[in-house]
């Protein structure tokens, strides 16, 4: 096994998620559900074993469980959402990784942060400045994080850090650099190519709305899962959003 994947399933009111950088679209809750069943499956066969996070249909953004807390070896850093809206989601996430055994502690007022804007990849932790992670969030964090290398990064235009720029499982950072003022960056031919969750040394999963990226990355010897998650896409969601994974002690 490959470790765990903290999900929750979508409620009737997905519909009513934030919306901040694209304008608002119809979302279909019974095919949102279907598309985050095929992507807990999807983590499921690649060796992450799904575990739910309680239901919290009163509150729209709740299948966006990264965002709530960031896990680093055997921490759960329960975030404090820029949203203010969103806050109450992170209750019952700390009821679900506590009950994994994981240990955990919280970002306090006056700080914001938000999961989707960290980017761990080896020793290194990106933490963006977004318009949901504030300079106090990333501060905590590093506190937090006395072993890690955590490096702010500016954002432009996006939601959070990974919106623009996520990580190969070789470390590669790929993503926009219009977004995200990282050097470097292996540039996708679609937008959404830029979101990857490494599933393994060797693999990773994306959206279906990358063809072109997937057969990029492809091309490099990744082998790529593609899951349709495009009822989510409107929501400005993510590959990365829907899930955190909490490797297998090794």
């Amino acid at each position: 096994m490959a470790g765990i994947a903290l999900v929750r399933k979508p409620g009737s009111r997905i519909a009513e998620g934030i919306v901040t950088h694209l304008q608002r679209q119809s979302v279909d809750p019974e095919r949102a559900a279907a598309q985050h069943a095929a992507y807990v499956a999807a983590l499921d066969a690649a060796g992450w074993r799904p575990v739910h996070a309680e239901p919290a249909d009163d509150l729209p953004d709740a299948p966006f469980v990264e965002d709530t807390v960031v896990v680093a070896g055997t921490l759960a850093v329960l975030t404090r959402p820029g949203a203010p809206g969103r806050r109450p989601e992170v209750e019952s996430v700390e009821r679900a990784v506590r009950g994994l055994g994981l240990t955990t502690v919280r970002i306090t007022p006056p700080a914001t942060l938000d999961g989707g804007d960290v980017l761990q990849t080896g020793p290194t932790v990106y933490a963006g400045r977004s318009g949901r992670t504030n300079d106090a969030g990333i501060a905590q964090l590093t506190a937090l994080l006395p072993e890690r290398d955590v490096v702010p990064v500016d954002l432009t235009g996006v939601l959070h850090l990974k919106s623009a720029v996520t990580a190969l499982p070789d470390g590669t950072l790929i993503g926009d650099p219009a977004h995200a003022d990282l050097p470097g960056l292996l540039e996708p031919p679609e937008e959404s190519g830029a979101h990857v969750v490494p599933l393994g040394p060797g693999s990773v999963l994306m959206a279906a709305s990358a063809p072109r990226t997937a057969a990029m990355l492809g091309r490099r010897g990744l082998d790529v899962v593609t899951v349709d998650i495009s009822e989510f896409e409107k929501l400005e969601g993510c590959v990365t959003c829907l899930s955190v994974l909490i490797p297998a002690p090794r």
